[in-house]
């Protein structure tokens, strides 16, 4: 009589050498979470590394309540830190900038003198508030770090969720469908599956089960859906009816996929007002500052110095602006737009390569260096007595118009007020953004082509998907499959990947595995898309089983890739409101009234040069005394040129388009640095043409019209 054991031992061990799921007890746990934490998480080895110098300089005790607290988020983002090793370094950032910003003031101070708006006491205050700034995120870092790994490892919760359902539909056996998931998932959920079998290995719990369950409790209060996930297929194992069961499992990738989508629908709803206070504080209220700014200049400039006004506008404005982004981005949930298989890409290499950068430096540095020549004639003594005479004398007076402050026997030099000089430093913001613009640009412009064809893709591989799933079923094999499904669907993009993998297959004699996820000849390494990466190992791994279980496993897929698509749709009607509205602030009000207040600039020093130089108060002006001294408050000499304030507006336009851009990718498709980086590139473009050309027109017709009008004072 055949022993029934021995049939399962004999098959179960066959198809345990399938699908490979046994390599998972053999896994090398600690070479895993270096390589893991060498490669996606340089953050997390820079923070260690500082823990592990300074932060061991000084040991302060915590309250149990806050060690426990700061113990949890190490053990989260998997950070080999004791608690009061963070704590020592946020006390040792506080304190090294802190004492460096003494340090510094007091010797500048004792050598130049100051007094309470020198530039040295407010580099003081300024050093202070960083230092607090800096204790305070330090201290916090552990819970970034682990709200960083926990967004991460959400995003790939759907996939995991299918992977064991898709496995479970055929073999029902939670250990092994864990274990496929952890092999073919990215990290940090995969290193987070493969901790569940660690602990078991290592007797801390007595089995998966026990383990899992423990693992699932850190998830309570962040993503209480997946819990249920796991829950409802842990209870399909206890089901009798296999279509009961299989129902039990779809059920637990609806409530995951539901999950998603209620977080995103509450998030959307949520940013809106955020985003209004970031747009209204980071853009409307320091452009309307900007507007003052000049006649403040020309009344006070005896107390606000150029500096004054480049810590504000290129210091604390823009650390707000970051500040209440970041806040808005740790309350993104995870689980959506995250899909990234960039580095398999053959352009990725031209993403990373420092090339770019050098092409554009040899474009943009020249550009800086010639909107820097009025400070080079001012300190290294070149020609400054030129004129600029054009247009039959509407730019009269000089080319750079550097003033004497002082007297006869002691000039101080001060300025440039002239609008040759103004025009000059146009270069200088234009030729930073321009660095940035090219160089993204040049780095993203192939592989961006790709990410766009591998959307497409995405979108039409739901109908293609249920087309390969129909073949299966019908009883014919994958390597057949491809090619006829390229046939049918001539004319869409996927029929070039199927054609690829087709093309693998039969001309170069690969498997089916070979064909799609080779290394160097693989057709994903053209398409970088997480979603069809996951289909077609799903493919590749139920095929095994079965082109029966095959075909039905691609069936669930399609049905899940309709619903993903379905919930994309959906969050981005819901956020292209948002995302439009910030982006036509930032690329073309935010320049516009900027380029506006630059050229009201350049007509306060223009009225002011010809109150100087055509004498006004010598004109006799009936019933109105003393009018020379109430000219006399609007000093020239004392004011901040124009050229200093219009870099620090240029360099701050290109603050706000870097932080925003940042905020909006992030808030539309997650961590996306592909995508970041490219629009980063454009919007930079847009943005600060659109301020120099508008700062060049309202300079030039500003001051034309100052010159007509009050030509006749002379």
């Amino acid at each position: 009589m055949v022993d029934v054991e021995d049939i399962f031992r004999k098959y179960g061990a066959k198809i345990e050498k399938q699908i490979q799921t046994s390599k998972i007890q053999n896994v090398n746990y600690s070479r895993e979470y270096l390589t893991f934490k060498q490669e996606m998480a340089t953050d997390f080895n820079r923070y260690e590394k500082w823990c592990h110098s300074l932060g061991k300089l000084i040991k302060l005790k915590l309250s149990p309540k806050d060690e426990f607290k700061i113990k949890e988020e190490l053990e989260i983002a998997h950070l080999d830190v004791e608690p009061w090793q963070a704590l020592g370094l946020a006390v040792m950032s506080f304190l090294a900038v802190f004492f460096i910003g003494l340090l510094i003031s007091v010797a500048t101070i004792l050598i130049n003198g100051g007094d309470l708006m020198s530039f040295p006491v407010l580099f003081f205050a300024l050093m202070t508030m960083f230092s607090i700034f800096l204790f305070y995120f330090v201290k916090s870092y552990p819970a970034r770090l682990a709200n960083k790994w926990r967004l991460k490892a959400s995003s790939q919760m759907v996939p995991a969720i299918l992977y064991i359902v898709v496995y479970m539909r055929h073999t029902p056996n939670l250990e092994k469908a864990i274990a496929f998931a952890s092999e073919h998932l990215e990290y940090p959920l995969a290193l987070d599956f493969k901790k569940v079998f660690y602990n078991v290995q290592i007797g801390k719990f007595s089995s998966i089960k026990e383990s899992l369950d423990n693992y699932l409790e850190t998830w309570r209060d962040y993503n209480i859906e997946f819990i249920e996930g796991f829950h409802l297929i842990e209870s399909s194992l206890f089901e009798p009816d296999n279509s009961r069961r299989i129902q039990i499992l779809e059920k637990a990738l609806r409530v995951v996929l539901d999950g998603v989508y209620d977080k995103m629908l509450k998030f959307t709803h949520n940013v809106r007002s955020p985003l209004t206070n970031v747009y209204m504080l980071g853009v409307v209220l320091p452009t309307l500052g900007l507007a003052l700014l000049p006649l403040v200049s020309a009344m006070i400039g005896e107390y606000v110095k150029w500096y004054h006004v480049f810590i504000l506008f290129n210091l604390i404005v823009p650390f707000f602006v970051f500040y209440l982004t970041d806040k808005i981005m740790m309350k993104r949930p995870g689980g959506y737009g995250e899909t990234e298989l960039l580095e398999k890409n053959p352009f990725y290499s031209k993403y990373r390569s420092k090339k770019p950068y050098l092409i554009a430096g040899l474009i943009c540095f020249p550009l800086i260096l010639i909107g820097l020549l009025p400070l080079f004639s001012l300190y290294f003594g070149f020609p400054q007595d030129f004129t600029l005479n054009v247009f039959g004398g509407v730019f009269e007076g000089g080319f750079f118009d550097f003033k004497n402050a002082g007297n006869e026997f002691q000039p101080q030099l001060v300025g440039p007020f002239g609008v040759g000089a103004l025009l000059l430093s146009l270069l200088i913001p234009l030729g930073i953004a321009l660095f940035f613009s090219i160089a993204y640009k040049y780095k993203t412009k192939e592989i961006i082509i790709h990410r766009k064809n591998t959307k497409q893709l995405e979108r039409e591989f739901n109908s293609s998907l249920f087309q390969l799933g129909n073949r299966l079923g019908n009883g014919v094999p994958p390597e057949l499959a491809f090619g006829r499904v390229a046939e049918s669907s001539k004319g869409l993009m996927t029929a070039d990947f199927f054609a690829r993998v087709n093309y693998n297959i039969h001309r170069s004699g690969m498997s089916v595995e070979k064909a799609i996820f080779d290394k160097s000849r693989g057709a994903i390494i053209y398409y970088p898309s997480q979603l069809i990466a996951t289909s077609m190992k799903i493919l590749i791994e139920s095929s095994k089983k079965g082109l029966k279980i095959a075909a039905i496993s691609l069936m669930s897929i399609s049905e899940y890739m309709k619903n993903i698509e379905k919930i994309n749709m959906r969050l981005k009607d819901m956020l292209a409101e948002v995302i439009s509205d910030m982006k036509s602030n930032m690329t073309f009000l935010a320049p516009l009234l900027s380029g506006v207040v630059v050229g009201l600039a350049a007509m306060i020093v223009a009225i002011l040069n010809k109150l100087e130089l055509g004498k006004l108060t010598q004109v006799g002006v009936s019933g109105v005394g003393n009018i020379d001294k109430i000219l006399n408050i609007f000093t020239l000499t004392k004011m901040i040129p124009p050229y200093f304030l219009q870099i620090s507006v240029g360099i701050y336009i290109i603050q706000v388009i870097f932080i925003l851009t940042g905020t909006l990718v992030a808030i539309d498709a997650g961590e996306d640095k592909l995508e970041k980086t490219n629009k980063t590139g454009k919007n930079l473009a847009r943005g600060i043409l659109l301020y120099t050309i508008v700062a060049l027109v309202t300079i030039v017709a500003l001051s034309a019209l100052t010159s007509l009008v009050l030509g006749n004072l002379g």
